[in-house]
């Protein structure tokens, strides 16, 4: 006896269940009408850039470094032939790279009407409430909202926006602006430098050890916009933080840009936890450069996961510089129709007795692509070194692709490397033997992806680890056949 519903049964539940999904589906593609303060207009030229510096009321030496990055940028080729032919499609002089509403207040009563509607319908002063030390607000170019709990700044934490940072904050950070990742470390990092506005400065003093984590959330609004936040984490000797990051756009025709630098510095000890969660729309261009530097016996750990986006370039790294310092990557990768999730991670070690630990995990459903781009990197002169690499991979479709480009460059005695990969299938096999039991054919598919991911989907916090799970469960529906 068959348990499945008649075709037009079968047909007719279904579409009343995507059509009760469509609201969380597409939750951040939603736009509300806002008019903004300043424009610098489309197309990037020295002109845009002191746009920019005149209205941030920036210093001589921060237009300086504008204007070098972005004469770097103009002759800096795009990424060389691995990279995906989808960069071709970006029309630089159609992206509008500095829009801002508003000034940033630290009072959400302030925060302009439609700037507050959209944060409020994307749940972030309900998440500062229940679980937050702190949150930032970015809407295109500019924090709109920032706040932290009095107790931490009675302990020296700092939480600022990067522009407050460079101007308030100088001699704490300068010395490391710029250091980890230098403007010329790619073109899209030398583009951030020459136009970056928003993203987080934050400084943990000596032994502070936060209880609950800090957090961003990204939201690009206007058509054809660019955002180029670039954050800062300085945790000093001892210290240790947890930063998370959240990001959302509308779906438009047209493409938009996301290009950020995040740059990360764990002094002796120190431990600095950055996770993201990435929602972006299908017409966002995500090329982002992410590292990080650990001095002695400290950890750096990168939790990733990104959904959405039409091409995603990322490879959070961790440079480990001190003796017994740790670099960790865990990963999330999924891929849907007319996506590209070209994520991994690069571990570069520069001293003895360091540690690495990369595990990616990716999923390819319909003709989306998946690649998984990694550097391990342990040169002849150090001892007792160690590298863990796991890759996996799960197609959902006969059509899915996925690829693995590992790159490990071991010498020296005494040094240690493993490398894991496999590929695998859900099967209609499988999806039937769970729909014979009463499991719809989303809930088995999510049923399966869950599985694939639930180790690493532990490690993120709890309230994100719902998001995620929630996330995967709405790609599922209809994925197979």
């Amino acid at each position: 006896m068959s348990c499945e519903l008649p075709n037009s049964q079968e047909a007719l539940a279904k579409d009343a269940q995507a059509k009760a999904l469509d609201i969380e589906r597409n939750v951040g593609n939603f736009r509300y009408d806002t008019s903004y303060d300043l424009d610098a207009g489309k197309g990037l030229s020295e002109k845009t850039i002191d746009f920019i510096c005149n209205a941030k009321k920036e210093p001589d030496w921060i237009r300086d470094f504008r204007k070098k990055a972005l004469k770097i940028f103009n002759e800096k080729h795009m990424p060389g032939e691995w990279a995906s032919a989808d960069l071709k499609n970006i029309d630089f002089d159609r992206i509008s790279y500095y829009m801002a509403k508003g000034r940033q207040t630290r009072s959400w009563e302030e925060v302009p009407e439609e700037v507050k509607k959209t944060f409020e319908r994307l749940g972030v002063p309900e998440k500062e409430r229940a679980f937050l030390a702190g949150v930032e607000a970015q809407f295109d170019s500019e924090s709109s909202y920032s706040n932290m709990k009095e107790d931490l700044a009675k302990q020296g934490v700092i939480f600022v926006t990067s522009s407050e940072g460079l101007m308030k904050y100088p001699e704490i950070f300068r010395p490391w602006f710029g250091k980890v990742i230098p403007i010329g470390d790619n073109k899209f990092s030398a583009l951030n430098s020459a136009v970056f506005s928003g993203g987080s400065f934050i400084y943990i003093p000596k032994g502070v050890k936060l209880k609950q984590p800090l957090q961003a959330y990204f939201r690009i609004n206007a058509e054809e916009m660019g955002q180029f936040e670039r954050t800062l984490i300085i945790a000093d000797e001892g210290a240790e933080m947890m930063y998370m990051e959240g990001c959302t756009a509308p779906q438009y025709e047209t493409s938009s840009l996301h290009s950020a630098v995040v740059e990360l510095v764990a002094l002796k000890g120190a431990k600095i936890q950055y996770v993201t969660v990435q929602n972006w729309s299908s017409n966002v261009f995500n090329l982002v450069t992410k590292r990080g530097m650990a001095m002695e016996d400290a950890q750096i750990r990168w939790i990733d996961c990104n959904i959405g986006s039409r091409l995603t370039m990322k490879y959070p790294a961790v440079v480990l510089r001190g003796e017994g310092a740790r670099g960790e990557v865990l990963s999330i990768a999924l891929a849907h129709d007319g996506q590209h999730q070209d994520t991994g991670s690069k571990m570069i070690h520069v001293a003895d007795r360091t540690t690495s630990n990369i595990i990616s995990k990716s999923i390819s459903i319909g003709k989306g692509r998946a690649t998984y781009r990694g550097m391990v990197s342990i040169p002849s002169h150090l001892k007792h070194c160690k590298n863990n690499t796991e890759c996996d991979a799960l197609l959902i479709n006969d059509n899915s692709r996925t690829d693995t480009y590992p790159a490990i460059v071991v010498k020296g005695e005494g040094n240690s490397v493993q490398h894991e990969a496999s590929v695998s299938k859900v099967s209609e096999e499988q999806i039937f033997y769970m729909r014979q039991r009463g499991i719809p054919e989303a809930e088995a598919m999510s049923l399966a992806v869950n599985g694939f991911v639930n180790d690493l989907v532990r490690e993120f916090p709890m309230e994100y680890s719902v998001e995620l799970r929630r996330l995967i469960d709405l790609e599922m529906e209809g994925s197979v056949g």
